[in-house]
């Protein structure tokens, strides 16, 4: 007896793309020390593949703030890790404030840092979701015309469920 074997039939399809992976980040610090980390760790994310989003909450909103983004400041009043230690009661002094932030500028700009602007538009430009609290937004009168382009305005809920997917979930 001879045996018909019958060529498999395999549809044409597709298997599921596999799920980017995702990091949600919290930004609630408006410092220019501050400012760096959720965009480092956001737009190095993104170059590696995944989805990331940036929640901009409270003094962090002050980093996708038109008239404040560029004007950020770093103190050397109670920042004991700050570009300049000082005792206390001499980060108090006048130009302090000035001095740290100066000093900070010039470590960022000799290691070949972007800027917080020019950071901020890479960043975008990699596809990184910039998420302004809408809490925040009310309590301090910031409107969404004051907010850089590419913002979208979110409640804590709205962020939360983009956060629930995420695999890496930080508060910096």
């Amino acid at each position: 007896m001879t045996q018909v074997v019958s060529p498999l039939v395999v549809d044409d399809v597709a298997e599921p793309k596999p799920r980017k992976k995702r990091i949600a980040l919290v930004a609630s610090k408006g410092t220019l020390d501050q400012a760096y980390p959720p965009l480092i760790l956001a737009s190095t994310a993104a170059s590696l593949g995944w989805e990331a989003g940036i929640y901009f909450t409270f003094y962090g909103l002050d980093i996708l703030h038109k008239e404040r983004f560029e004007k950020l400041k770093v103190s050397s009043l109670a920042n004991p890790s700050g570009p300049i230690q000082l005792p206390n009661i001499l980060g108090a002094v006048p130009g302090a404030t000035a001095a740290a932030t100066k000093v900070m500028r010039k470590w960022m700009s000799d290691s070949r840092m972007p800027t917080v602007p020019e950071f901020l538009e890479m960043t975008r430009d990699l596809g990184v979701q910039f998420f302004a609290c809408a809490t925040t937004m009310g309590v301090m009168g910031v409107e969404e015309k004051d907010l850089i382009e590419g913002s979208d305005i979110a409640g804590a809920a709205a962020f939360l469920d983009y956060a629930a997917e995420a695999d890496v979930t930080l508060f910096v």
